[in-house]
């Protein structure tokens, strides 16, 4: 038995989720999109190799990385019986990746472009449950800051949910919940100017690890979250 890592890395382009793909370059799965990945060599911790990959495949270097999940059902690599270890991050705009040597490609490509499926072995799994992961978490913990830069308005932040949500969120509400979670976010005492609009304040992420009172996604066929639907 082999084991290898893959890595779901997730971000926000142009007002898309997106997803970093490499093309393989090499068989199985010759020409196919794939997560970054690889084998873990005989010397190397888990998150050595996940770290490595994604610098050997796309030229990106690693931020904080947090294991998804385990994958070892047989016949999933058809070289032979391979275990997988998935990892899972969500990072702000980031430049284009510049592929290895691994890989024929590297690039960002929306979510809802690849959500059909077609990705090689069984990574189409691996990624519907890292965006499950990155939905749920956005709930309870204040990740959704990860994808803003260093200073944000809550619009921003708001677009960050809706975007991964994939649904419309009434602004006070969300306003005055985001900023009613302890040690969420944090004034800068600064404001900024979006889009030719007014003057909005500008926020940090605060001290928070998990959010009380977590913010719970609209109901499932709800495209439109009012007032209430934010819990």
């Amino acid at each position: 038995m082999t084991i290898t890592v893959d890595l779901v890395l997730l971000t926000i382009r142009g007002g898309q989720l997106q997803v970093l793909l490499i093309r393989r370059g090499i068989p199985p799965f010759e020409g196919a999109w794939a997560l970054p990945g690889g084998f873990v060599l005989d010397d190397e911790d888990l998150d050595d190799a996940a770290a490595r990959e994604l610098r050997e495949e796309t030229g990106l270097e690693p931020r904080h990385l947090e294991q998804l999940a385990t994958y070892g059902t047989p016949g999933r690599d058809p070289r032979g019986r391979v275990v997988t270890v998935a990892y899972l991050a969500l990072l702000p705009d980031l430049p284009s990746p510049v592929a290895g040597s691994d890989a024929a490609g590297a690039a960002w490509r929306p979510y809802d472009d690849v959500a059909a499926g077609g990705l090689a072995f069984d990574h189409d799994r691996i990624l519907r449950d890292g965006i499950e992961r990155a939905r749920s978490k956005l709930e309870y913990t204040p990740l959704a800051a990860a994808f803003c830069p260093p200073e944000f308005t809550i619009a921003e932040l708001r677009g960050v949910y809706e975007t991964v949500w994939r649904t419309r969120i009434d602004a006070r509400n969300f306003h005055r919940k985001v900023t009613g979670a302890d040690g969420f976010v944090e004034a800068t005492g600064g404001t900024a100017i979006r889009d030719r609009g007014r003057p909005a304040a500008l926020f940090r992420r605060g001290p928070a690890t998990l959010l009380h009172p977590p913010l719970m996604r609209p109901a499932v066929g709800n495209p439109l979250a009012g007032a209430d639907d934010i819990r």
